[in-house]
């Protein structure tokens, strides 16, 4: 029996096998690599130098870090709010079986499946300012992704628009997790709608809403490909984020310690974000 049983995990291990690689090869030498190359001076032809702490030193001190991080923050904070609460409000009406809920469903799921660089692609000609279909429908003669005040907020609202499909399916899956005889007894009660959606509704999601929020903060963390191929980080820097700023320090300045450094950083903040939530989450 033992001998059968000693087989079995070695046949087992053999087929995790390749996942073990892939994870290792992939993820778990590049993230020390990468660690390590954070304290160094490297331009991928030189010979790689040992700096210390120099980069993180220097990316907290140059002037445009805090612009950075403050861009990072107003559109991760931003696109999560709005990817929150707008697919929770769709998906109560959706999970109400109004007529061709079926039909809207797949309407908000395809942008979440369609590439991003297509949708950035597609949302550039929209916000033209010569050829664009906002200034036509709308008659102005805005600057959309060439201005300071307004290149944020059209990512922003591009950024929500994509996630929002995701966001819906997963607030239908907890609403189906609810057991529909809570509302059947809140509206024997004389519950409205809005009174059954803020009291019963609302606290029975929040796992789903937790995880929603998280799922959802952390990837707007991360997002480039709108941004690389709508404005580039401009105007003025308006738009430049840290992940964005890894790219450029890497593959444009050449600068593969600090594009290193910046990495961890990202992680930090996104680190500490996560457990504040999880606090937050314990808390309430």
């Amino acid at each position: 029996m033992q001998k059968r049983a000693c087989k079995n995990n070695i046949t087992g291990f053999y087929f995790v096998l390749p996942a073990l690689l892939g994870t290792l090869i992939f993820i778990v030498i590049p993230i020390f690599c990468s660690f390590i190359l954070s304290f160094t001076d490297w331009d991928l032809l030189n010979e790689i130098k040992f700096i210390g702490l120099e980069n993180y030193k220097t990316i907290f001190t140059e002037q445009v870090f805090t612009q950075i991080l403050i861009n990072t923050l107003v559109y991760a904070l931003s696109v999560t709010a709005f990817a929150v609460i707008i697919p929770l409000i769709l998906s109560a009406i959706l999970y109400s079986k109004i007529k061709g809920s079926e039909f809207f469903k797949t309407v908000y799921f395809i942008p979440f499946i369609t590439p991003a660089v297509v949708i950035a692609i597609v949302w550039s000609w929209i916000f033209d300012p010569n050829i664009g279909g906002i200034n036509m429908l709308f008659r102005t003669h805005l600057n959309w992704l060439f201005d300071t005040r307004l290149a944020m907020p059209v990512l922003i609202l591009v950024s929500v628009w994509k996630l929002i499909g995701y966001n819906v399916i997963l607030y239908l899956t907890g609403f189906s997790t609810i057991n529909k005889e809570i509302f059947e007894a809140s509206q024997i009660d004389g519950a409205d709608g809005i009174k059954t959606f803020i009291n019963i509704t609302l606290p029975l999601l929040k796992p789903t809403t937790c995880f929603v929020t998280l799922v959802t903060a952390i990837s707007s963390f991360q997002v480039f490909d709108l941004i690389y191929v709508m404005t580039e980080g401009g105007p003025k820097d308006s738009t430049n984020i840290i992940v964005y700023s890894i790219y450029k320090y890497a593959f444009e300045y050449f600068e593969i310690g600090k594009a290193c450094a910046l990495a961890y950083i990202l992680f930090g903040v996104i680190f500490m974000l996560t457990l504040l939530q999880r606090k937050l989450e314990k808390e309430n």
